[in-house]
């Protein structure tokens, strides 16, 4: 197995995440790896967790990622948080990334979960991701 690539794999995932006109115009720059400390905008997008399994092969070192990417809103209803959603799924789904490190393989969009947070004041979606990975 090898974690190694990472940091490589969540660099062009937030590259092309903060790269996008459509998400920009529905989140602006409100994309985080690590949320500030304070007050953040009322919808934002942010990295979440990763959970990676070995997926070596005769090829070499490989992984699957498992990438959570959370859009968060403290709008009513769910129609801005989807429309974010919709807006990471587009970027990457079937996302052509170039990694500084190793390769990747594919990348698709494996599942989403909506729910109300703190005590049903706002809304968050969980997309989730699968990512295939070899460390060349």
């Amino acid at each position: 197995m090898s974690y190694a690539v990472s940091g490589a794999l969540q660099a062009a995932v937030f590259t092309a995440l903060t790269g996008d006109a459509t998400l920009a115009s529905l989140v602006g720059s409100a994309i985080y790896d690590a949320v500030p400390a304070g007050i953040v905008p009322d919808i934002h997008v942010r990295l979440g967790t990763e959970t990676v399994r070995e997926a070596s092969d005769g090829s070499g070192a490989g992984a699957v990622h498992f990438l959570t990417v959370s859009v968060v809103t403290s709008n009513p209803g769910f129609g801005t948080a989807k429309a974010a959603a919709t807006a990471v799924s587009d970027v990457l789904h079937e996302a052509d990334l170039t990694l500084t490190r190793g390769r990747l393989v594919s990348l698709r969009f494996e599942r989403a979960t909506a729910r109300r947070i703190d005590a049903a004041s706002a809304r968050q979606i969980d997309l989730r991701f699968r990512a295939r990975v070899q460390d060349d």
